[in-house]
């Protein structure tokens, strides 16, 4: 029978972080800029994965663009799964790290029971394909839970938490070559490319302002931009594949070869070198940690200075944004009066976030109407603990000011 999954070549790893970088931007920017909200964009996207996995499955042999499609949603879908767990029910990243980590041994232990292989060279079955985009499933999950755990034990900048996983997948790739086990080396590496990916993006669309002085900044692309020239890089790419096949393989189910050319005293001292590296890891992460974290810069509150009326703040601003900005801060304050306090504080978060992304299109229209509001957002974000250290306030002190804020927004 005729493999499912495409050879691993250059071509594999440069497409799978394209689309683990179009995944998480395209999230966002519907998440945000749409108002969808996470939940609701996490149903759109899992009814879209039902529908693509239907398809792929279907098929009997590789064909590219339904395959990688298909890795796209699932990387998006994977990706929101972890952020309702940490946006919707608060929680916390160690813990998701922990239970998804749990939950890949688990997958893998019974793939392997079943099929006594967890190489991609032999998913040439539905029952191992199936296994396989479970996997993948649950990767880029704790791609995103460990990813965002690192960020949150650092605070590296985007530009700066680029680079650790680079050097990890770069550090695999070489015990590989020295003669590591193929298959553990590519999970691995697989896992890695998750977080690699979304800090790429997170870097192209971040503002141009650095979190802890000296940081690279972000190039401020933009969700909606990145998405757009990562999509692009992947139709390209996908097209090539598909022309010149260079990734398509016909392995029978047997045994894959480097199983049988393997040094078994060189894949133990590969191991070892795994064993080395992570303990490296953690180390860096603990020191890391032990470090202070230099915030942004304090802003100042010039509410007092700029007293606009309402809804003049806005008049600049296209009503589309303005609208969006409504409302999920509408949202929020439903949400918070109902007594629905982690629906309010993801609401929130998603006003931030919108927010954040628009900062770079508003701010030049009128920056005064810009300062005015981002005071004024800035305190109810405030109230909900969010990018602040204090804990969140009480309900009526979080009503106060997102009703002061939706009269600025008209």
């Amino acid at each position: 029978m005729l493999n499912k999954v495409p050879e691993v070549t250059i071509w594999f790893w440069v497409i799978k972080v394209l689309c683990t970088t179009v995944g998480e931007s395209f999230a966002d920017w519907i998440n945000t800029q749409l108002g969808v909200g996470l939940v609701n964009t996490a149903w759109i996207f899992t009814a879209v994965l039902v529908v693509a996995l239907a398809v792929q499955l279907r098929l009997k042999r590789y064909v590219p663009f339904p395959y990688w499609l298909t890795v796209v949603v699932v990387s998006v879908t994977g990706t929101l799964y972890t952020d309702i767990l940490t946006d919707q029910l608060n929680v916390p990243l160690w813990i998701s790290s922990a239970v998804f980590s749990v939950l890949l041994v688990v997958v893998f232990g019974v793939w392997w029971l079943r099929e006594h292989t967890l190489s991609i060279h032999s998913v040439t079955t539905l029952p191992r394909e199936s296994f396989y985009w479970l996997t993948v499933l649950v990767t880029f999950a704790l791609g995103t839970a460990t990813g965002d755990w690192t960020l949150e034990l650092t605070g590296w900048s985007p530009g700066v938490s680029v680079l650790l996983p680079l050097g990890l997948i770069a550090a695999i790739t070489a015990l590989r070559r020295f003669g590591a086990n193929p298959v553990l080396s590519f999970w691995l590496a697989y896992i890695l490319t998750r977080p690699l990916g979304a800090n790429i993006g997170d870097w192209l669309a971040s503002p141009k302002v650095a979190q802890n002085p000296g940081d690279p900044t972000g190039l401020a692309l933009g969700t909606f931009t990145t998405s757009l020239i990562f999509l692009g890089l992947i139709l390209a790419t996908v097209v090539y594949l598909t022309v010149t096949r260079t990734d398509v393989t016909e392995t029978r189910e047997a045994t894959h070869t480097a199983q049988v050319t393997s040094n078994p005293h060189k894949e133990r001292i590969a191991l070892a070198g795994f064993g080395v590296l992570a303990v490296a890891t953690a180390a860096l992460l603990a020191w890391a940690h032990a470090q202070p974290h230099v915030g942004p810069a304090p802003e100042t509150d010039t509410t007092s200075a700029v007293q606009l009326p309402p809804g003049q703040a806005v008049k600049n601003f296209p009503p589309a944004k303005v609208g969006a900005l409504r409302t999920l801060a509408s949202t929020s304050l439903k949400d918070a009066r109902s007594g629905d306090a982690t629906g309010a504080h993801a609401a929130a978060q998603s006003l931030r976030d919108l927010w954040d992304a628009d900062q770079d299109s508003l701010q030049p229209l009128d920056d005064t109407g810009w300062t005015s509001i981002d005071a004024q957002m800035d305190k109810v974000l405030k109230t909900f603990g969010i990018d602040h250290s204090n804990p969140p306030m009480s309900p009526a002190q979080q009503e106060s000011e997102l009703n002061t804020l939706l009269v600025d927004l008209g």
